[in-house]
């Protein structure tokens, strides 16, 4: 609480002065774009920023609204204050993916079953971690092409974000710390539990962005704990992670009724950082996402054959991404 007391009027403030500078932001990213490289770079990152930044503080404004009109706060947690904050979630989202294909020239390409291949049936996805942004990626598809209400993992970090702080502690998500000492899969066992039919439970096994250190430091992980089996599974495994088997199995123990949602992805996933971000502006991108929906009762019951059996699926997603990554990126970058 006193994190947002900081942050919130903070984002506030700095889009107020930004708005209020605009003429001038704006005159010098187009001065600055004829000595940069890319059709005017400078000029288009500073119109997503304003609009990334004006879109938080007007949500900001509304979540106040909302608090006040729910009795400051006391039926927040209601099924009708839970529909409203995920429509407030799914209109923020559309309008910035709806500006970030029109200015960065980015497509989204989602493969798969349709929405309605199994209505009425919860959700758990199990999502590839690589690229900028994906886990926003992957919530937007979820509540735009599937029409799902996500429940989410992610790091305790991602908390000061104000709005992400403020709207995840309003409909079901956790918070978690690895290392904390607390028992992230009784955290996570617990968000999966009572799902509904329109309910889709969000977890990234492989705990962390791709990056080529982090796919070594996970292998020698697994291989430090005499997991040897599993670390030479994980080194034929070039695209990805190797995945932590733990919470998605509690997630599974959690909500017995629900079918399984593998979603792979590819097109961004080079991208590690802000400068990967710079070099590519403006990016002229297709991101495709592939999903997979594993019916319950082809799902194993005993823990050693669920591992098996998501270890399996990690390296069909491995194989996937090999064989959709974008035609312009050379083995070598790509294993960078």
């Amino acid at each position: 609480m006193l994190r947002r007391a900081v942050t919130v009027p903070l984002v506030v403030l700095l889009t107020g002065v930004v708005w209020l500078t605009l003429p001038l932001w704006l005159i010098g990213a187009a001065a600055l774009s004829p000595f940069v490289p890319g059709h005017w770079r400078a000029l288009r990152l500073t119109w997503l920023l304003v609009v990334a930044l004006t879109a938080e503080s007007l949500l900001l404004v509304v979540l106040l609204g909302t608090w006040l009109a729910s009795g400051c706060g006391r039926r927040l947690r209601t099924a009708y204050w839970e529909g409203v904050h995920y429509d407030l979630v799914q209109g923020t989202m559309w309008l910035l993916f709806r500006e970030a294909r029109r200015v960065l020239h980015l497509s989204i390409v989602t493969e798969g079953p349709e929405p309605d291949a199994h209505p009425g049936v919860p959700l758990l996805v199990c999502c590839r971690h690589a690229g900028p942004g994906d886990s926003f990626t992957l919530v937007h598809a979820l509540m735009d092409w599937y029409d799902r209400e996500p429940r989410v993992v992610l790091k305790d970090s991602l908390g000061w974000d104000p709005v992400v702080g403020t709207v995840l502690r309003r409909i079901p998500a956790r918070f978690i710390s690895p290392g904390s000492g607390e028992d992230l899969e009784d955290q996570i066992a617990a968000l999966a539990t009572d799902l509904d039919g329109n309910d889709a439970f969000v977890i990234f096994p492989e705990g962390g962005n791709f990056t080529v250190e982090r796919r070594a430091r996970a292998i020698e992980r697994l291989t430090g704990l005499g997991l040897h089996a599993m670390a030479r599974r994980a080194e034929g495994m070039l695209h990805v992670l190797a995945p932590r088997p733990g919470g998605v199995i509690a997630a599974l123990d959690a909500a017995p009724e629900a079918d399984v949602m593998m979603v792979a992805h590819t097109g961004l996933d080079h991208l590690n950082g802000v400068r990967d971000l710079w070099r590519e502006l403006p990016m002229d991108k297709q991101l495709v996402m592939r999903w997979w929906q594993v019916p319950r009762a082809e799902i194993p019951e005993g823990r050693e054959e669920r591992i098996e059996w998501l270890y399996d699926w990690w390296q069909h997603i491995d194989d996937w991404v090999e064989q959709h990554r974008p035609e312009d990126l050379s083995p070598g970058r790509w294993r960078r």
